[in-house]
């Protein structure tokens, strides 16, 4: 979304926060609805679905799932925040809005420069190799052949999957979950970026691995960037993140100091 939309919210952060703060995401009382097709048709809906497109009839059929209700908040440059909730509660629906690979059914989100979604299922190619993918992520990321060649080598080294072998010269089809995800990891953060939304990448990987991650993510504060971080892992939350959004249900419950919002989420107290 264009930069310029951001113009339309600054009268709503003070002038000495405008000052200390500059916005990269602004969620402004944003819905989203999922609307779910066949639900329930059962057996036969294969040519149930094939009739109604010839008879030109609609799907009776069609279940309407709000998964984000009127949630609205402002991430700043060189923030780190953590999305908690329950499994099915919206985190991840809305990580998918802010990269723009959701529409909106109400309210709006503005963004300062590009969102990069990385999650546990990033398109790298199984077929491909770890080498391959690492070229063709990389120049998907805008870097050019030079960077790549220049950068290559420190990806690999960081994502740790060579350490028990030539792993990167094997199709991506014969890594572990845990393999592909710190590859995934690897490649995204090889390029500051100005808004990185990571939603679970970091769960499959080993100890040694996370502490990595974790030292990365704050090099990534510092250049400027702001990083949203999905996890059911509290502890992870509370070392990479200063700032929490707990979201249930599809609503914004508590937003605020990271372990003030896990200590009430993990009791189960809402403010």
């Amino acid at each position: 979304m264009a930069d310029t939309a951001l113009s339309d919210v600054k009268e709503a952060v003070p002038v000495d926060a405008q000052q200390a703060k500059v916005p990269t995401v602004v969620v402004d009382d944003v819905h989203i609805v999922y609307k779910v097709h066949g639900a329930g048709s059962g057996k036969g809906s294969a040519t149930s679905a094939l009739s109604r497109i010839i008879t030109r009839k609609k799907s009776p059929a069609i279940r309407e799932v709000h998964a984000v209700r009127g949630v609205s908040f402002t991430a700043y440059k060189g923030e780190a925040v953590g999305l908690i909730g329950s499994n099915g509660s919206g985190k991840s629906t809305m990580l998918a809005a802010i990269a723009g690979l959701l529409p909106t059914e109400r309210g709006a989100i503005y963004t300062h420069g590009q969102p990069s979604l990385l999650g546990v299922n990033a398109a790298l190619m199984n077929d491909l190799t770890g080498e391959r993918n690492v070229v063709l992520g990389c120049l998907a990321m805008g870097m050019s052949p030079a960077q790549v060649r220049e950068r290559y080598q420190g990806i690999v080294d960081f994502s740790g999957i060579n350490e028990k072998g030539d792993f990167i010269s094997l199709p991506m089809r014969t890594y572990s979950s845990g393999m592909g995800a710190r590859l995934r990891f690897s490649i995204a953060a090889a390029k500051a970026h100005d808004v990185l939304l990571i939603d679970e990448a970091l769960a499959t990987g080993d100890q040694a691995f996370q502490n990595r991650s974790k030292k990365r993510i704050e090099e990534l504060r510092k250049e400027a960037g702001t990083v949203f971080l999905v996890s059911h892992d509290n502890n992870s939350i509370r070392e990479t993140c200063e700032r929490t959004i707990w979201i249930e249900h599809g609503e914004l419950v508590m937003d605020g100091h990271t372990e003030e919002v896990v200590r009430m989420y993990e009791k189960g107290e809402r403010p």
